[in-house]
């Protein structure tokens, strides 16, 4: 019984000095990207140059950053499609509405998104904006309000839709003949 006894204990303690094997991991394929993730921040300072020609009134600078097919969607249901549409629009508020304009309190994030998370979603790169809009009108009202944009753009990093969300009542008060 004694030799049973130090035989077992001889296995226990080489076994406690005995390394273990080491499992060297297998190559995996590359990780699975994410649903989505930061996109480049070059992408944010597109957006603040974009603002800043529209805040100068500047619609062809505005414009070069969108695609000829581009789509305008406003969260009132009123849309534009097309550069031509677009521009037209900018430049006509611009003539007979708007007298000033002015962003500020700005916040930007670029988001990627590698897969569709939902049946409307649309790949790709997005741009999230939000900020202060500080307006005089040519009617001589003055307005402040918040909004918030989704810019999405093309593989040719021009923005082919552009989604504005906002509270259209105090705007279209402000500009109300009555």
């Amino acid at each position: 019984m004694k030799n049973i006894f130090v035989t077992l204990l001889c296995i226990a303690v080489l076994m406690a000095c005995t390394k273990p094997e080491e499992k060297v991991p297998e190559p995996s394929a590359s990780p699975k990207p994410q649903p989505a993730e930061f996109a480049d921040p070059k992408y944010v300072e597109m957006g603040k140059r974009d603002l800043a020609a529209l805040g100068k009134k500047d619609i062809d600078a505005y414009m070069t950053s969108f695609s000829d097919n581009a789509k305008y969607y406003w969260s009132a249901g009123d849309s534009l499609i097309g550069k031509a549409a677009i521009t037209a629009y900018w430049k006509n508020r611009f003539n007979t509405i708007v007298d000033s304009v002015s962003f500020v309190n700005d916040i930007w994030t670029p988001i990627k998104v590698n897969q569709s998370q939902q049946r409307q979603d649309v790949p790709g790169v997005w741009l999230l904006g939000w900020w202060q809009v500080k307006i005089k009108y040519k009617n001589g009202k003055k307005l402040s309000y918040w909004v918030h944009t989704d810019f999405h753009y093309d593989s040719s990093d021009k923005i082919d839709i552009a989604l504005l969300y906002m509270d259209r009542l105090p705007i279209n008060a402000a500009l109300s003949t009555k």
